[in-house]
Order: C-alpha cells, then structure tokens, then sequence
C-alpha cells in the first residue's frame, strides 16, 4: 500500500491510498481512531469480526466505516490498482496496530 498523507492534526489524519491488485493487508487495528474510506477506483474488501467471516466489499463511489479498534485487513481483490480517499479521526498517537489476527469465535 503506498499512503500518501494529505493533511494531519492532533485528531485527525487525511491521505489517498493506493493498493495494487490482488494486495492483502495484515491483521490490524487503529486503536481509538475510526476511519472513512472512500473508494475512487478499483475494489476493497474488508474482513472483520470473529475468525474474519464477515466481509464488505466497495467499489467506485462507495464509502465504508471503520469503527474504533475493529481487527480487520482489507485487500484489493481487482486485477487493477485501487485508490481510496481516507479520513481517520481520533485522540492523537499511533493510527495503526499490528495484530497475530482476528477475534476467534
């Protein structure tokens, strides 16, 4: 993923995204920070919850919301660089946690 930062202040982070296709994520959280995403091209899936069974997946002009400290990776399952538009905001510090994986049922 290469994360470009847009704009950041205490509380909030902005930046454009770009994911190459066929890309997956480690498991992660962002602590006490939630997150908008907006999808302009290409595809995200996003795989959360309990042993990661549950999934949203976005196309162009979709958003999805990450909630605080929801374990989740996502990828790009299009066979063409996808580009999001994220908006985090939360309390300041770290944005990203890495994780062994997702709750277990």
């Amino acid at each position: 993923m290469d994360r470009q930062e847009a704009f950041a202040t205490e509380g909030t982070w902005s930046g454009f995204v770009r994911t190459e296709a066929g890309m997956v994520s480690g498991w992660h959280h962002h602590g006490d920070w939630e997150s908008v995403i907006y999808v302009l091209t290409g595809a995200l899936r996003m795989e959360f919850g309990p042993d990661g069974a549950n999934t949203v997946e976005a196309g162009p002009g979709d958003f999805i919301h990450v909630p605080k400290g929801a374990v989740h990776r996502e990828s790009n399952p299009s066979a063409e660089p996808a580009d999001i538009v994220v908006v985090r905001a939360g309390a300041g510090g770290e944005s990203t946690f890495n994780v062994d994986g997702p709750e277990r049922s």
